[in-house]
């Protein structure tokens, strides 16, 4: 069965909620046809970057054979620029557009990054660039220069209420407001994450269960817990492994950033050498290592007393 964040993926603007200003921008250059060929969508996870970059899409009338999204985490390098760029010239096969979909593009490589500039400047007339992060910052300033920068911003609670009583009215779904609003918390802001919180919850029998289940199922629970025994001297390995068992296939790059901003919270608060390592083995990316980095990162700690 499909996930619910999955099939319910909105279509249209009118389906999206809580990026007013960022369909206003979108709807405006449409509207006016004065749609840029490169668009770099940036904001929180799950907040409806790829959703929008979908919906602009289909205005600009892409086919499903000519839109290709990709995830640069898996096409981090030059290459992969290079096949972008020796193939965009070839007409659109069923539309009237082609339309690259980059995700997580902060995680490029610089010279990946700087080998897109001459696209981005310069590219077909019928050819429309998308990219999509969560870490603007990482991006280089020529690539920002040369695209309409769109933001998104945490959903408010409020807007979250109202998605998941859109869907559980869509899917017949019985939920009592006190769950609902159990969910909204846990799902910091992003919609994606109340959905899943959503699937993995609305098929138990009792509220109580499901309100239990909830509190297991969030990433952001879980990595918060993950940061707070790592922070306890005399917290032993069997204690932490079978929690980030349950987390191998979340990304690491997302729980990393969590572990990082924990401990930099602890660390402004007290003179905490053991925030301060834990920021140390941290720092760097997972991007090759990917989810053993971050378990070879937490054993690491927990080795010193």
């Amino acid at each position: 069965m499909k996930e619910l964040y999955r099939k319910n993926r909105p279509k249209k603007f009118e389906d999206v909620i809580g990026q007013d200003d960022a369909i206003e921008t979108l709807t405006r250059k449409i509207e006016t046809d004065s749609i840029p060929h490169a668009i770099l969508f940036h904001g929180p996870y799950g907040t409806g970057k790829t959703t929008l970059a979908r919906i602009v899409a289909r205005k600009l009338k892409c086919g499903k054979f000519d839109f290709v999204e990709r995830n640069s985490a898996d096409y981090r390098g030059i290459d992969s620029i290079r096949e972008i760029r020796s193939s965009m010239n070839q007409a659109p096969i069923d539309g009237d557009s082609r339309v690259w979909l980059l995700d997580e593009f902060h995680k490029a490589t610089n010279d990946a990054q700087n080998a897109m500039l001459k696209p981005l400047e310069d590219p077909p007339e019928h050819v429309y660039f998308m990219l999509a992060t969560t870490e603007p910052e990482k991006i280089i300033a020529g690539i920002k220069q040369r695209c309409l920068q769109v933001k998104l911003n945490p959903i408010s609670e409020d807007d979250l209420f109202e998605i998941i009583n859109n869907i559980c009215k869509k899917e017949k779904i019985k939920l009592s407001d006190a769950v609902k609003e159990k969910i909204v918390e846990y799902a910091g802001g992003a919609a994606r994450e109340a959905l899943q919180i959503l699937d993995k919850v609305y098929q138990l029998d009792d509220w109580k269960k499901q309100l239990k289940a909830i509190e297991k199922s969030s990433t952001t629970t879980a990595t918060i817990e993950i940061a707070r025994k790592l922070m306890n001297p005399k917290t032993k390995w069997r204690e932490i492994a079978p929690i980030l068992k349950e987390l191998e296939n979340e990304d690491a790059e997302n729980i990393r950033w969590m572990i990082l901003g924990y401990g930099k919270s602890v660390l402004l608060k007290s003179d905490n050498a053991r925030a301060f390592r834990m920021i140390e083995a941290f720092r760097d990316n997972f991007y090759d290592s990917k989810w053993a980095g971050v378990v070879s990162a937490c054993y690491e700690i927990l080795q010193e007393k």
